[in-house]
């Protein structure tokens, strides 16, 4: 089988998200893998590793924390897989993947898919390209599907907890080279840029209503004292989560109203802020 091409394990991931079944989410660089699958019917996940090749390299990362063999399992997807190429994936080690209960997902490319029908058309005629190839799968084999006997391929791993998904799906590109992360932490501080944004302040109320620490945001200036006591300005170095993650800064902000601190919160805060701050 001639290999598929892509440019980059990003956009290896990118085509893959691409063709995902209308009932899972992708949530890109969560949970320590390149791309968490999050089904909407009932929350089962599946961690997926993408390389250019299959390689031990991913399949060592699509098994990580299974066998940790420490007496206590973490949070971790149902199901593990390594994306890669078709035309990719050696035999022998495809053996080994299934043996270690890895799925190895084999995505086609566009030129691939085009060249395939092209001398389909060559052969049969154009209608027969027409018929047979609109429906063929781009990627195998399929996701499991509820009362459907998936289990020959896919192992359940059953994990005592699943990964902990953000609320809001990362705007970042799966499978790049050092990626960003959208973490909780990142989900908070976002939070307190917004009040920010919109006060020209924040107070200690709001570091508490958010759940987040102002210890790092002093240290690092991303914040100042300002001259009213308990509240703070945006530092020398103020933090830019707006450029980093437009599209969740976005959702953020629209979802204000769900999440923001009652006006009266940082006016009591000034009332009972020790003389010292």
């Amino acid at each position: 089988m001639k290999k598929a091409v892509f440019e980059s394990e990003a956009a290896l991931c990118a085509a893959f998200i691409a063709r995902l079944p209308k009932d899972w989410t992708a949530y890109p660089e969560t949970a320590g893998f390149d791309i968490l699958l999050v089904r909407g019917a009932d929350g089962a996940q599946i961690g997926v590793e993408a390389k250019m090749t299959l390689n031990p390299k991913v399949l060592l990362q699509a098994v990580e924390g299974i066998y940790s063999g420490r007496g206590s399992e973490g949070a971790a997807p149902d199901f593990r897989a390594a994306l890669v190429p078709s035309g990719a994936a050696g035999a022998e080690l495809k053996a080994v993947a299934s043996y270690l209960g890895v799925v190895v997902i084999v995505m086609a490319s566009e030129a691939e898919r085009e060249a395939e029908e092209k001398a389909f058309a060559d052969k049969f005629g154009l209608s027969y390209r027409r018929a047979h190839t609109s429906d063929k799968p781009w990627f195998t084999p399929e996701l499991p599907v509820i009362g459907y006997d998936w289990r020959r391929q896919w192992a359940d791993h059953c994990p005592a907890e699943r990964c902990k998904v953000p609320a809001y799906v990362p705007d970042v590109v799966a499978g790049a080279s050092g990626p960003s992360q959208l973490s909780e932490w990142k989900i908070k501080a976002i939070k307190i840029c917004i009040i920010l944004e919109r006060r020209g302040f924040v107070t200690i109320a709001d570091f508490k209503k958010v759940g987040i620490d102002r210890k790092r945001w002093l240290d690092m200036d991303w914040l100042a004292h300002s001259q009213d006591r308990g509240r703070y300005t945006a530092g020398r170095f103020a933090l830019n989560l707006r450029l980093a993650h437009p599209v969740n800064y976005g959702q953020i902000e629209a979802d204000f109203d769900k999440w923001k601190p009652a006006d009266t919160e940082h006016r009591a805060e000034l009332i009972a802020m020790p003389a010292l701050l």
